[in-house]
């Protein structure tokens, strides 16, 4: 482990560290502390305080993942579902990692998560904005029979167990955007992201990116941002334990997996449609270059979009999908 993440742990209690303390933990020199701080600073976009004849602080603390704290708050018998748990500090993708796990194993039920990500992405390409140890990002490993075609639905499905998540920990009027987004106040509170490999028409590995804005800040980063968001914390009125929030997002995603393996996205459509925020609404559907209007008609029972336009009601299974104002 580099040695300012080393010192990040140790500081991350958010009590003040004298120079002296923190060189003895790491096995440097004062001046050397001083560059990994200085470093520490510059790599996670965290902000240290340095008191004059006392050391060092970072203000307010940090919760860093722990799997110490996760596994115990699991739900009953998720733990049978769950292979492994891998907790990274900083990787370029969670699902990057994820990807290169499912080409080298078929098993269900591998997790990675990240404190951060230096190229977290989310559909078409598009950024994911990862500070450091603010949110959270996530993406899970799962094997699937019949390719594609099994698959239709389950970003819809995910979200659903998103939700359920959020409200075990008092979040409610969470809300739907097809196909990926969940929303609460009308602003984006989480993605999803889907990526395959394997056989398209057999056994397929489906990697699931999941990440939940949980205390993003007005900082440089979430400026970047491209669209209205909001924050776990915020919508709850309160902090809230990522570790805590990763044990119910896995305790309601694994049992929905094999919900979904089983019966597909109709058993979560009512629910679904209970939150979809677009339904009536009109809409701008984006298809590579090709632009349709219509207003949103709800979605189908393999989780496709009805759309009503000038020329009749449309099914739509993919495409980005933005709000007409």
């Amino acid at each position: 482990m580099n040695s300012y993440l080393i010192l990040l742990k140790i500081l991350s209690d958010g009590e003040i560290h004298s120079g002296q303390k923190l060189s003895a933990s790491v096995g440097v020199s004062r001046a050397a502390i001083w560059k990994q701080l200085q470093k520490l600073q510059e790599v996670t976009g965290l902000s240290l305080t340095s008191i004059k004849g006392k050391g060092y602080c970072l203000v307010g603390g940090l919760e860093l993942l722990d799997r110490k704290l996760i596994l115990p708050l699991l739900a009953s018998g998720v733990a049978g579902q769950l292979h492994e748990l891998d907790i990274r500090d900083q990787i370029d993708s969670t699902n990057t990692v994820a990807l290169s796990w499912a080409l080298k194993n078929a098993r269900s039920g591998y997790v990675v998560v990240a404190e951060q990500q230096s190229a977290g992405r989310g559909r078409r390409g598009r950024n994911w904005v990862s500070p450091f140890g603010c949110n959270l990002y996530c993406s899970v490993v799962w094997g699937f029979q019949n390719g594609a075609a099994a698959l239709e639905g389950l970003s819809l499905a995910v979200g659903v167990a998103v939700a359920r998540a959020l409200k075990t920990i008092g979040i409610s009027q969470v809300e739907m955007k097809w196909p990926n987004d969940v929303l609460w106040g009308g602003r984006k509170l989480a993605g999803i992201l889907l990526e395959m490999s394997g056989d398209a028409a057999g056994h397929c590995q489906v990697v699931i990116g999941i990440g939940i804005n949980v205390s993003m800040t007005d900082s440089l980063s979430a400026s970047a941002i491209d669209q209205p968001w909001t924050d776990v914390n915020s919508a709850a009125g309160a902090k809230v334990s990522r570790n805590q929030l990763l044990a119910r997002l896995l305790s309601e995603l694994l049992p929905a997996l094999l919900e979904f393996e089983k019966n597909g996205f109709e058993a979560f459509h009512s629910e679904w449609s209970e939150m979809d925020a677009m339904v009536g609404r009109l809409v701008t559907v984006r298809l590579g270059e090709q632009l349709i209007i219509g207003k949103a008609a709800g979605v189908s029972t393999n989780g496709s979009l009805a759309l009503d336009t000038d020329i009749g009601r449309q099914w739509l299974h993919g495409g980005e999908v933005s709000l007409r104002l």
